[in-house]
């Protein structure tokens, strides 16, 4: 079980997350939504200890450290792979490090990405979210995080890879992913969990929405007080200002 407890950041006078939260069991694929800004990479950075915070992230009832860190796994699209390090390199060190290292996963997600075998620094953005795409999930990780992982990809790439996703996952192996695609990703993951200014607003699984009726976008934005005539005021505001120009 992954904890999340009453998390806090702040930069400077801005609070990033605001008393955060919520837990994720074994077997679980999240998604994690909000706009930007709303502090989904502040949150995946906390739970990492990548960034300094305040309240507790607890794995099995115990902090995060150098012990228990390697059941953790993230992909960002800041990327975090050595750019002059070849996939194969990449391969040994990853396989030397982590015990659990899964290189059957390796190879196929590899072919199945079609990724060439030049350094990274190299590639495409697209293919290097792919890259740090396989490296996480290929680490042997418990918790898999992923923040914003399909940037640079096309929606073929993008449809085949939750369906390869879902088969590839162990019943032990869960997800939390951070993506503005809500409606990709609503038949792959399992829950929803959203964010907005910091604040943890919603919190529903799509078990709990198909017995509702609810489809996950009108519940983001009924969460979110979505207003639908904005851009209707918006275009009359402009139009009205046109009028009122002198020639």
């Amino acid at each position: 079980m992954l904890e999340i407890s009453h998390v806090c950041k702040s930069y400077g006078a801005h609070p990033a997350l605001k008393d955060v939260s919520f837990s994720i069991g074994p077997g679980e694929l999240v998604g994690l939504f909000g706009e930007n800004g709303a502090g989904k990479t502040t949150l995946m950075k906390s739970i990492l200890g990548l960034v300094r915070h305040r309240g507790a992230v607890l794995l099995d009832g115990e902090p995060i450290t150098r012990a228990n860190i390697h059941r953790l796994s993230f992909a960002t699209c800041e990327h975090s792979f050595f750019p002059n390090l070849t996939p194969a390199g990449h391969r040994d060190f990853y396989r030397d490090h982590f015990p659990r290292w899964r290189e059957k996963r390796f190879q196929a997600l590899m072919e199945f990405f079609q990724l060439p075998v030049q350094v990274p620094r190299k590639l495409s953005t697209g293919q290097k979210n792919q890259f740090e795409v396989v490296l996480a999930l290929c680490q042997g990780a418990d918790y898999i995080l992923m923040d914003e992982p399909f940037a640079g990809n096309d929606v073929f790439n993008r449809e085949d890879f939750y369906k390869v996703l879902l088969g590839l996952l162990e019943p032990t192996e869960t997800v939390l992913l951070s993506t503005h695609l809500l409606e990709e990703v609503e038949q792959a993951i399992s829950r929803a969990v959203l964010l907005r200014r910091g604040e943890l607003v919603g919190d529903v699984t799509t078990l709990e929405l198909e017995e509702r009726e609810e489809t996950l976008m009108d519940y983001v934005k009924s969460a979110y007080h979505y207003r639908a005539d904005r851009v209707l005021r918006t275009l009359d505001q402009l139009a009205e200002g046109e009028e009122g120009e002198e020639p």
